[in-house]
């Protein structure tokens, strides 16, 4: 049985297509990160009032206490960056806006997919893609 090579064309189909992937779950990973949460919004001062809080505690706690404000502090930390990275949302939105038009025509993805998985009208509006598409 002989072994068919791949073409140059179709490897760079083929790179073109995972950098397109790549993009589009950066954008809908960072759509997902920035999502309001419920409850009271918290503010970047206040989650380091509360890490200071928690500096200070975990020196005095038992190793089981100390364990779950380490934890809390890990999720703060997370949290904190997050927020500190919305530029980069903007920035992953400018490269998602560049390809998504030609990732959905490729993969068949239709304007009331992205709308229902969370990708803006102004975004899709931008990126080319219309309720027709």
């Amino acid at each position: 049985m002989a072994v068919k090579k791949m073409t140059k064309a179709h490897k760079e189909a083929l790179a073109v297509g995972r950098n397109q992937g790549r993009t589009v779950r950066r954008y809908l990973e960072g759509l997902e990160a920035q999502k309001p949460k419920r409850g009271r919004k918290r503010t970047p001062e206040s989650i380091t009032r509360r890490l200071e809080v928690i500096d200070e505690a975990i020196e005095s706690a038992d190793r089981l206490t100390a364990l779950k404000l380490t934890q809390e502090r890990l999720d703060l930390q997370a949290e904190l960056d997050v927020m500190n990275a919305g530029d980069d949302l903007s920035e992953l939105e400018a490269e998602f806006v560049a390809i998504a038009a030609s990732y959905s025509e490729r993969q068949g993805i239709s304007y009331m997919a992205w709308r229902e998985i969370g990708i803006p009208a102004a975004v899709l509006r931008q990126a080319g893609i219309s309720r027709a598409s």
